[in-house]
C-alpha cells in the first residue's frame, strides 16, 4: 500500500440523539446521528407511527383494526 494515501482510523465516539453514546472505530473524530439499535423500531420492537393527517385512523378503520 502507498505511504501516506489513507486517512487515520481512530477510536470514534458516536452520540445518538436519544443519549446513547458508545464508541467504535472510524476516519471521523465524532459522530452524530438520529436513531441507534436502543432506539430504532427494528431492535426495540416498539413501532412509531406518524399519522399524516388521520392516514393511520382512516387505515385502521378501513379494515377494522382496533387499537388498544
Amino acid at each position: 500500500m502507498k505511504e501516506g494515501i489513507h486517512p487515520n482510523y481512530q477510536k470514534t465516539q458516536v452520540r445518538c440523539a436519544c443519549g446513547e453514546v458508545f464508541e467504535t472505530g472510524s476516519t471521523k473524530e465524532n459522530l452524530r446521528v438520529d436513531i441507534c439499535s436502543k432506539c430504532h423500531p427494528f431492535f426495540t420492537g416498539r413501532q412509531k407511527l406518524v399519522d399524516t393527517g388521520g392516514r393511520v385512523d382512516r387505515f385502521n378503520k378501513r379494515f377494522g383494526i382496533n387499537n388498544k
